[in-house]
């Protein structure tokens, strides 16, 4: 058996008026068990386990190495954009433009350069400086006009789905773009952006690494600064934020600003993938990005989640989309899948942020 040792009660400091120490919660030691239960991604890590057993068990080739470089790519894709709407989520907010503005980011990079006869890295720049400015847009006019983010992001989606077709249809004279495979620079910035190497047999893709590099930077935000304090308290109660002091504006225009960095680099990834871009591609996939956020532990509600649990989430999408194919289903079955696994983790979030605060 063991026992745990009784809390610490030291002497009240001078001029505190408090009681012994041992009476403030915050001081108290805190179990292994309970600090796991309070973590938001335990739940999506309990489905991830539960979808990788329910594959390995159902289709033999997806315990393959060369299935395992192809899930995470699956993943990655999803997961870059996944994270920095966690973050967005966590601070109150929904961007339905996301999915759209990846497709404008890559349509942008390619047009210009293209038509302006430039190296790709300058149509590249103008690409990340447009996209950001987007970001930007929908945070000022978040917070400028108090409309809810769901109108002014929902505004936005119709805005650019419209300049998406109607600017490349007038520019390039069809629905995609021309091809820009031959242009200077295009092999550097297909290196950075849509590479492949190969590790132990098996070849992962470079949007891997961005997905880890946002990942790692989105929990350290999270969890070593301030400004990741502000994304909580944002999202937990605005007004009592700007009550103490919590620069609630600017904190959401960032974190769209964030968003739309991310859909620049998927953008990116598009257009050096595969030279060229199709106007109408991105429609539906805001949707894709806030269901792993939400399978990964953030609340609707804003104030509660985690980037990690953003990555679990977009593991899980990158399992599923690919386990139904090593299991030779029926891929119209996938979307059933994804909405079962959507409401059977936000019930699985919920029970476990009942146990975690039932325990405090």
């Amino acid at each position: 058996m063991t026992a745990s040792a009784p809390p610490l009660s030291p002497a009240p400091g001078p001029g505190s008026g408090a009681g012994p120490a041992g009476d403030d919660e915050r001081l108290m030691r805190v179990s292994p068990l309970r600090k796991l239960l309070g973590r938001p991604e335990l739940g999506s890590v309990v489905g991830a386990l539960a979808v990788f057993v329910f594959f390995a068990v159902v289709a033999d080739s997806f315990l393959q190495l060369s299935s395992f470089g192809t899930v995470l790519y699956a993943a990655s894709t999803i997961g870059i954009m996944a994270v920095p709407v966690a973050l967005l989520m966590i601070g109150g907010e929904f961007d339905l433009s996301a999915g759209v503005m990846v497709t404008s980011s890559a349509l942008i990079s390619s047009m210009f350069s293209y038509q302006m006869t430039a190296n790709v890295w300058v149509g590249v720049l103008v690409s990340l400086l447009v996209t950001l400015g987007l970001g930007a847009f929908n945070g000022f006019m978040l917070t400028r006009t108090k409309l809810p983010s769901f109108i002014i992001t929902l505004g936005t989606f119709l805005m650019l789905t419209g300049l998406n077709l109607g600017l490349t249809k007038l520019i390039s004279g069809s629905v995609s773009t021309k091809n820009i495979g031959d242009m200077e620079g295009f092999s550097s910035a297909k290196k950075l952006f849509a590479s492949t190497w190969t590790v132990g047999g098996v070849g992962l893709k470079v949007t891997i690494l961005w997905w880890a590099v946002l990942v790692a930077l989105a929990t350290w935000i999270l969890l070593r600064t301030r400004f990741g304090n502000w994304i909580f308290a944002a999202g937990g109660n605005a007004d009592a934020a700007r009550a103490v002091g919590v620069p609630v504006m600017k904190t959401k225009i960032v974190l769209y600003m964030g968003v739309a960095f991310s859909a620049w680099i998927s953008g990116q990834h598009l257009l050096f993938s595969f030279d060229v871009v199709q106007s109408g591609e991105g429609v539906g996939q805001e949707l894709i990005y806030i269901i792993a956020a939400v399978i990964g532990g953030c609340l609707i509600t804003g104030g509660y989640g985690s980037a990690i649990g953003s990555a679990v989430g977009a593991v899980i999408f990158g399992m599923t989309s690919k386990g139904i194919v090593y299991a030779e289903w029926n891929p119209d079955w996938f979307k059933f899948f994804l909405g079962a696994m959507l409401l059977l983790a936000t019930l699985l979030n919920a029970w476990v942020r009942k146990r975690a605060e039932a325990s405090r």
